[in-house]
């Protein structure tokens, strides 16, 4: 899997290349510079003859930006170096890029092809010449906070401009940890990031700001990074571990399901979660719901077996139902419960009793989570060893108190947290929708679009990640092959009706074409 870092991970990364392993911090920062070159080019074509701007920041940002002026300055393009800080304060390896630069200007710049000049005013601003490129080399992954009031006029101009937008590692202004933009950030066209992606770039609002996102190689061995904690998953990442069928197979030795769904209102919840277990491939599933809704299901589906439970005045499962689930619990490799369950005091209850008594795999989704909200003691002390939960921003702001903000601003780290203090696998659904387990490791899902946010599509989510699980497949490797997949049928169906129209029985008549890509291809 594809590892990436945070801003902390990746500067101990850069110590342990430096101070452990002897590599020179200027060898790393010329691999930088000629990467981003590299890059661009790649992108944008040959850079003779174009004018670029490269606005420089004092740190090794600005001295990886010192390198890059001085490769494109070698091809031919015309290289103004914008300095928001005093020559005099450079340090470091960055200090020595500038003065090579500095006497390249004075020696080989008889046409002015390479100009280093100093921010003093906004004037400096509107003399500049109209460039092709702008490359943001001003603060890099060790941003945090609010840009300073300073430096906003800067990005403001550099976003404001029509030319393409480069930015080294990070946009600036944008949080390497978790993506956020506080006041203002460059809205790049592409970012060329050393070694390792940064989880900013791809959760958050960084997700919007970064463009196009290139990793290149800075000769920094990729054993540095020890004991990785976060990962994206991609296609291979999911066909090695897909289940495939033995020869010998039957219904009840492929994955045996029990969901437990619906009340009034709520029928197609129930219908989405247990008709998408079977198209995931598991052998039976049965749907244990309300007598209320039940003459409703059994005409909605067909392969699924319908089972007709005691409800409540209000027509929502009943604690008593629990002598007659006890069987199909005992039946079932999984027990699917919460979509479309309602929030009924008596069906609380008997959500309390099985997550407090069962002992085997439990996926918990929608109500069933809302339901735990009320009596998180059973949450936290659950029976069973093998638990997935799939709560939305808002469902685990409800089973932790945490604000629905705090959450989706860090997404990856609060995912991370909760999963080992409830020892479960969490799967936080959203953009993106990431995976923690309870050791700590996440995995952060790369497909998927903005189509699918909207009504039933986190039923298709847990019925295709407890089909998986279903067949054999451990609870964490399920759940993130489940988001991948769930995902990749998502964007066939976007390209398919556009993301206006999109649906969640759009997304399940895609499933099929979704697995069957992923397993029949080495990489997408």
């Amino acid at each position: 899997m594809e590892t990436v870092v945070t801003s902390a991970e990746m500067q101990a990364c850069d110590h342990y290349a430096i101070d452990t392993l002897k590599i020179p911090g200027l060898i790393l920062m010329e691999n930088a510079g000629s990467g981003v070159v590299e890059m661009i080019e790649k992108h944008f074509g040959s850079m003779a003859g174009k004018t670029v701007v490269i606005v420089c920041g004092k740190g090794n940002n600005g001295g990886d930006g010192y390198v890059v002026a001085r490769h494109l300055f070698n091809r031919g393009a015309k290289v103004i170096v914008l300095l928001l800080w005093k020559p005099s304060e450079q340090k470091g390896d960055a200090k020595i890029n500038f003065e090579s630069i500095q006497k390249i200007s004075s020696k080989f710049n008889k046409d002015e092809m390479l100009q280093i000049k100093e921010l003093k005013s906004s004037r400096t601003l509107r003399l500049l010449p109209k460039p092709d490129i702008i490359i943001d080399a001003i603060f890099g992954t060790g941003f945090s906070g609010e840009v300073r009031e300073s430096y906003q006029s800067v990005i403001e101009w550099i976003n404001i401009s029509h030319a393409k937008k480069v930015s080294i590692d990070m946009p600036s202004g944008v949080n390497a940890d978790n993506g956020e933009v506080n006041n203002v950030a460059i809205k790049a066209d592409l970012t060329v990031t050393m070694a390792l992606k940064k989880v900013g770039l791809i959760t958050g609002e960084g997700m919007s700001y970064a463009g196009k996102v290139e990793v290149v190689d800075i000769s920094m061995p990729s054993e540095i990074c020890k004991k990785p904690q976060t990962f994206i998953v991609g296609a291979d990442d999911v066909r090695r571990v897909l289940p495939r069928r033995p020869v010998n197979a039957h219904k009840h030795s492929v994955g045996k399901i029990f969901v437990l769904a619906g009340s009034p209102g709520f029928t197609g919840a129930a219908a989405m979660t247990a008709s998408t277990a079977m198209k995931a491939g598991a052998g039976a599933v049965i749907l244990g719901t309300p007598n209320s809704v039940y003459h409703i299901l059994a005409k909605k589906l067909t392969e699924v077996m319908v089972e007709p439970l005691p409800d409540t005045e209000e027509g929502t499962l009943s604690l008593t139902a629990y002598e007659k689930i006890i069987k199909h619990l005992k039946w079932s490799d999984v027990l699917i419960c919460g979509p479309g369950i309602s929030r009924n005091l008596e069906t609380c209850q008997l959500i309390w009793k099985i997550v407090s008594e069962y002992n085997k795999k439990i996926l918990i989704d929608a109500d069933g989570l809302n339901n735990l909200s009320e009596k998180i003691s059973f949450l936290k002390n659950h029976t069973s060893r093998e638990i997935i939960i799939t709560p939305h921003t808002g469902e685990l702001s409800r089973l932790t108190g945490l604000s629905s903000i705090d959450i989706e601003k860090n997404r990856v780290s609060i995912a991370r947290q909760m999963a080992k203090q409830f020892r479960l696998t969490l799967v936080l659904k959203g953009a993106p929708t990431v995976i923690a387990d309870e050791n700590g490791i996440v995995y952060i899902n790369s497909t998927g679009n903005p189509g699918m946010a909207s009504a039933g599509m986190g039923d298709i989510l847990a019925g295709l990640i407890g089909g998986l699980w279903a067949q054999g497949m451990s609870r964490t490797e399920a759940a993130y092959s489940g988001v991948f997949l769930h995902g990749y049928a998502g964007d066939m169906a976007r390209n398919k009706y556009g993301e206006k129209s999109l649906l969640a029985m759009d997304v399940q008549d895609f499933l099929y074409k979704s697995i069957l890509e992923i397993e029949n291809s080495n990489s997408l």
